[in-house]
């Protein structure tokens, strides 16, 4: 009784491992059972042109700076202007009394008056030696005496002339003005005190603010890189991050790099300059910068995140023509963003692998998805369609 029973439990078995099998026939399977290649995400590659871009660290100073001193001594009597406000260019800031240059003025010009009646007589006698001379009534040495005293108090009055412009240009500075057209600072001097004895006296500063100066600096390693790659650009762009982060709406473009390495810190100084029409920014502020400094052209953008390393170098996954996988090993440059930019190791029209790394060994098959190239929106994927249930 029992050896019927097993032969009829046998071919139940044997039964439902063929209707198995052909319902995975039907379903589109591997036939024998076998495992369908793992599926892959990829980027194909394409040369591109790569903007070089640092993220730097900078402080803002005014475009120009000028400080207003006392030119003359003499007792500061008023302020004229508001601290913290726009001055122009020229604009009366402060009065130094000028009653003392007021007398010297006065003094020069009585000098200059004596020296023309000095003139005045000398030629005259010049003159009558002139007519004396001829017939001999005068001796040579006389004639002499008479031309040179001329010729002196012609060189005294220019002399007194000098004079009272001197006198007029120090009367002039009792009136101290703007040098340049910009916002005026602090007051430094009260009304009162004593300035100008021995050395010019700091007043007060004038700052233009539009457009203002970014100073950053870059490591020799950075410039050399950026120079070596022959893509360095006169007009970089530079984009600005305020304090908090926001982005300021007004781009700014490189507008000197220095050739003298700083010994303390082995950097290079740089400047960039920026608009400020609306005063948004304000000297001594440190802000963020990105500084697009030139262009590398032909060169391949692969996600860092298809990028492995090992003992030999690093390296990628990439799914070939015959739909297997194949490694290739890569010499990664430098980083931009999310991804690396190289110029070795990869060909146009390759696709590397990112996603499902750990599916994919090398020299099995696998099935290539493409995802977003880097820089682009992903694609609007499709609806996966549901297995029939049966």
């Amino acid at each position: 009784m029992r050896r019927p029973l097993v032969v009829l439990a046998l071919s139940a078995t044997l039964f439902a491992a063929a209707g198995c099998s052909k319902d995975q026939a039907a379903a589109g399977g591997p036939p024998g059972g076998a495992m369908p290649p793992p599926e892959v995400g990829v980027v194909v590659m394409h040369p591109a042109t790569v903007p070089i871009g640092k993220d730097l660290v900078g402080r803002l100073s005014a475009f120009r700076s000028a400080d207003v001193r006392a030119r003359v001594p003499g007792v500061l009597q008023r302020r004229l202007y508001e601290e913290g406000s726009d001055v122009r260019k020229g604009q009366v800031l402060f009065r130094i009394d000028p009653a003392p240059l007021q007398a010297a003025a006065a003094q020069a010009r009585g000098a200059l008056a004596q020296a023309q009646a000095s003139a005045a007589n000398a030629r005259a006698f010049a003159e009558r030696a002139r007519g004396l001379i001829d017939g001999k009534f005068i001796s040579r040495s006389d004639y002499d005496n008479a031309i040179a005293a001329e010729r002196s108090s012609l060189a005294a009055v220019q002399a007194a002339r000098a004079a009272v412009q001197a006198a007029d240009i120090n009367l002039g500075y009792a009136t101290v003005r703007a040098p340049i057209s910009g916002r005026a600072g602090k007051q430094q001097v009260t009304e009162g005190a004593l300035v100008g004895q021995g050395e010019p006296t700091l007043l007060t500063t004038v700052d233009q603010l539009d457009p203002m100066y970014i100073d950053f600096s870059m490591s020799v390693g950075e410039l050399a890189q950026v120079r070596a790659l022959g893509a360095a650009r006169a007009d970089a762009n530079v984009q600005v991050l305020l304090p908090d982060g926001t982005p300021y709406p007004h781009p700014g473009t490189l507008d000197f790099s220095g050739d003298v390495v700083d010994p303390a810190t082995g950097a290079v100084s740089l400047r960039a300059r920026v608009d400020n029409p609306d005063g948004v920014l304000l000297p001594g502020t440190f802000v963020t910068l990105k500084a697009v400094l030139g262009e590398e052209r032909d060169a391949f953008l692969v996600p860092q995140a298809a990028v492995q390393r090992d003992a030999k170098s690093a390296y990628v996954l990439v799914v070939g023509k015959d739909g297997k996988v194949a490694r290739k090993d890569i010499a990664t440059e430098r980083a931009q963003g999310a991804d690396w930019v190289l110029h070795e190791g990869v060909a146009e029209g390759d696709q590397v692998i990112v996603s499902g790394l750990q599916r994919a060994i090398p020299g099995q098959p696998a099935k290539a998805a493409p995802m977003p190239a880097p820089g682009q929106a992903p694609p609007q994927a499709a609806a996966a369609p549901v297995p029939a249930q049966g």
